[in-house]
């Protein structure tokens, strides 16, 4: 595994675009402009928890939200944690649907 231009271990780096779901992800995708492994896993991080935020704020709107929330809340924890240790141990971990357009979207 390689340093960024962040200075930091790639693992790290992709790792740290995890930690705060999008936010820390479109960070990453930012200062990072060369390194693909750590793109790819910012890019994963902005469309997999943006599209969580996006969701959790149009279902708001709809009181059967409230009865799913707990479980999708749960649901989403057990992924980031999944994507966090594989980001983490280097793998380039590609969820279904997901994966493809990160990576497409992160090399460019």
């Amino acid at each position: 595994m390689g340093n960024t231009s962040t200075g930091l271990q790639e693992n790290i780096a992709a790792l740290l675009s995890y930690v705060l779901g999008w936010v820390t992800g479109l960070i990453f995708y930012l200062i990072e402009p060369h390194n693909r492994f750590v793109r790819f896993h910012a890019m994963q991080s902005i469309i997999v928890f943006g599209t969580f935020t996006l969701l959790s704020i149009i279902f708001n709107w709809f009181p059967f939200w409230f009865i799913l929330w707990p479980i999708i809340s749960i649901l989403a924890f057990i992924l980031w944690v999944i994507l966090v240790v594989k980001a983490y141990q280097g793998v380039y971990f590609k969820l279904p649907l997901v994966g493809d357009l990160a990576e497409k979207w992160a090399n460019k």
